[in-house]
C-alpha cells in the first residue's frame, strides 16, 4: 500500500472497500487485494466502482499458484494491507485439514486469480 492511497469505506456500515490512488488529475480505484480496478478516472467514478464491487468477490473461489507452478483451489480467509491469507478449499468438510498460505499484498494474477470456468478441484 502506498502512502498516498485514500481509503474508501461503504457509506452504510463503514466497511473498507478499497482505496483511491491519486494519479495526475484523477484517481485509480484499487480493491482490497491491491488490484487496480479502473484506469485513471474522476473521484466519483472510482468511488462508484468500489461501491459496486463491494466485498462479494472475496467469498468467490480463487486459484493460488504453488511453488511447483501448479494451481490450487483456495478461498480467501483474511485480507489486510499487510498480507492476505488464503485457505485450501475443503468444500466445507469439517474433517479436512486446514491448510493456509500467506500471499503478499498487493496480489498479482500470476499468484492468485479468480477460479477459472472449469469445475472441480484445481
Amino acid at each position: 500500500m502506498e502512502a498516498d492511497w485514500i481509503e474508501h469505506r461503504r457509506s452504510g456500515d463503514g466497511e473498507r472497500l478499497g482505496w483511491m490512488k491519486p494519479v495526475g488529475e484523477g484517481f485509480v480505484a484499487i480493491d482490497l487485494l491491491g488490484r487496480l480496478r479502473t484506469d485513471v478516472v474522476e473521484w466519483m467514478v472510482a468511488e462508484q466502482v468500489l461501491d459496486d464491487l463491494g466485498l462479494g468477490y472475496l467469498a468467490d473461489p480463487h486459484e493460488l499458484r504453488l511453488d511447483d507452478g501448479s494451481w490450487l483451489r483456495v478461498r480467501i480467509a483474511e485480507v489486510s494491507p499487510v498480507a492476505i491469507r488464503v485457505k485450501k478449499d475443503d468444500w466445507g468438510d469439517m474433517n479436512a485439514p486446514q491448510i493456509y498460505y500467506a500471499v503478499t499484498f498487493p496480489v498479482t494474477e500470476e499468484l492468485l486469480r479468480p477460479l477459472s470456468r472449469r469445475e472441480g478441484p484445481a
